[in-house]
This record gives structure tokens, C-alpha cells and sequence, in this order.
């Protein structure tokens, strides 16, 4: 027990001392995580649209195929991402391999079914009378798409902060595509992998306490846009 006690108690030293190594750990991870989110949301938002409100060919078997991909395990992201981007894959020239944006490209395939899934539903649950009058009110596909997501907003937020917290606690996309790589690629959970595999159960513990935070301020938020969905 005091073992653990002084752990945490070395832990807090390394946090409040400005620990440059942790500190490194925990930006990489806010600006790959970030990165990914957001082309998640310009890419996803779209594509969930359409899937909810648009009546076309093969619409089920794409909705239960993203429905699938929900639980989609990250090592096999991380397997599909590094045979695409590694030197002998067809985007191999563009040097994503070991990069803050391949690993945010691998952490966006991992958030865009959850993002397309929860964007689709939204757009599902609107009342139908609703683009009904806008249509008789003579408004465009544009239109109609900008004001449907917008009496949306609060459930395609709650999509993009479901998916934040997915992506932000992934180790194996970060470990396959990142490398792992001191000062450059190493993030949180892989910085405590690292870490608590030598023996530095203190490290560990600093990069954990700071991944539940997050984890905190990801599901409060989440709790916060799940009760205005629902007023």
C-alpha cells in the first residue's frame, strides 16, 4: 500500500514540477487527438446527414455497416492505416509514417463510424415536419441540410465528444503508427505503457491521472449535451 501511496505522491511532484518529458506526452496527445477530431466532424457530419435523411440504394446495409465499425478494435486500424501509409503502400510517398498526422489519419478512421452513426441517428429522431415545411417554404438541399443539423446541434456535439473520448484513451493506433518516438510521437497511453514496462510506476501513474481528467471533462461534457438533447 505505501508503495502505491508513494507513487501518486511522485506523481503529483512530476506534474506540478513542469516534467518536461510528461508534459511532452500529454501536447502530443491534445494536438494529434484534436487534429483528429476535426477532420472526423468535416468528414463524418456529412456522411451522417445523408445516411439519415437521404432514402437511396443500399442505405441499411450502409447504416449497419458503419453500426459494425463501431467496434472496430484500434490494432486492426492501426494494421489497415500502417500497410496503407507505410513506404511500400499506396500513400506511402507522403511520409505519414511515424507523424503526428498519421497518427491523427489512424485516429479518425477509429471516430468516423461513431460520428456518421450518431450524426445519422440525430437527423433521424427530427420531426418529419420539419423539412416538410422547409421544403414548402422553398428552401434548397443546402438549406434544408444547414437547418436540419442546426436543430440537431446538440446531438452532432455529443457525437463529436463520444468520439473525442474513443480516440483519446486508443493505444494501438498510436503504438503502430506513431512509433512511440520520445519528444516527437510518444502520447499519453503510450507514454504509460512505456513507462509502467521499465518500472517508473510513478510516470505511469502522472500520465494516468492526467488521461482520467480528460476522461472527466470528455464524460461531464457529454452528460451536459445529453440533458439539452433530451429537454
Amino acid at each position: 500500500m505505501d508503495y502505491i501511496l508513494q507513487g501518486f505522491v511522485q506523481a503529483l511532484g512530476y506534474l506540478f514540477s513542469g516534467n518536461e518529458e510528461l508534459w511532452s506526452a500529454i501536447i502530443t496527445t491534445l494536438k494529434v487527438s484534436s487534429l483528429s477530431i476535426a477532420l472526423s466532424l468535416l468528414i463524418g457530419v456529412p456522411l451522417g446527414f445523408v445516411l439519415g435523411h437521404a432514402d437511396f440504394p443500399g442505405r441499411k446495409v450502409c447504416r449497419t455497416l458503419v453500426d459494425t465499425l463501431l467496434a472496430l478494435p484500434t490494432v486492426v486500424v492501426g494494421l489497415l492505416v500502417y500497410a496503407f501509409i507505410s513506404r511500400r503502400g499506396p500513400l506511402g510517398e507522403l511520409g505519414l509514417l511515424f507523424t503526428l498526422p498519421g497518427i491523427a489519419l489512424g485516429q479518425m478512421v477509429l471516430a468516423l463510424p461513431i460520428v456518421i452513426a450518431l450524426t445519422a441517428s440525430a437527423v433521424e429522431s427530427l420531426d418529419a415536419r420539419l423539412s416538410m415545411t422547409l421544403l414548402t417554404l422553398g428552401a434548397k438541399k443546402g438549406q434544408l441540410a444547414r437547418a436540419s443539423l442546426m436543430e440537431s446541434r446538440y446531438a452532432v456535439l455529443m457525437a463529436g465528444v463520444t468520439a473525442y473520448g474513443r480516440v483519446i484513451s486508443e493505444v494501438g493506433i498510436s503504438m503502430m503508427i506513431g512509433g512511440n518516438i520520445k519528444w516527437h510521437t510518444r502520447t499519453i497511453t503510450t507514454a504509460i505503457a512505456l513507462e509502467t514496462g521499465k518500472g517508473q510506476f510513478a510516470e505511469g501513474i502522472a500520465l494516468g491521472l492526467v488521461l482520467l481528467t480528460i476522461a472527466f471533462l470528455v464524460n461531464g461534457s457529454l452528460s451536459l449535451l445529453r440533458r439539452r438533447v433530451q429537454a
